[in-house]
């Protein structure tokens, strides 16, 4: 089992730039990939960004010049650094952590962009 706690999320205006974490506890492996997914009201839970354990990132074509995907090892922890928000980036953001074939979720984290 793997448990994941996000933070970061929160109300910021148009423009402006948010981090999101993902720390991550229990059983994790060596090969692995973590990701950020959102859903909006009314809408289906899409792919942000993820990252693998060798490093390689991939990204919605829609935030790729304004959102960064890293982690930290030691720390087992992924954030997402969010600049330039738009208000069609409001949704529940969600981390996941893939492994031998299992998903794991966050609870979710609410980030609005509202002026």
């Amino acid at each position: 089992q793997v448990q994941l706690v996000e933070s970061g999320g929160g109300l910021v205006q148009p423009g402006g730039s948010l981090r999101l974490s993902c720390a991550a506890s229990g059983n994790i492996f060596s090969i692995y990939v973590m990701g950020w997914y959102r859903q909006a009201p009314g809408k289906q839970r899409e792919l942000v960004a993820r990252i693998t354990s060798g490093g390689s990132t991939n990204y919605k074509n829609s935030v790729k010049d304004r959102f960064t995907i890293s982690r930290d090892n030691a720390k087992n922890t992924v954030y997402l650094q969010m600049n330039s928000l738009k208000p069609e980036d409001t949704a529940v953001y969600y981390c996941n952590h893939r492994q031998l074939g299992a998903d794991y979720w966050g609870q979710g984290t609410q980030v609005t962009v509202s002026s």
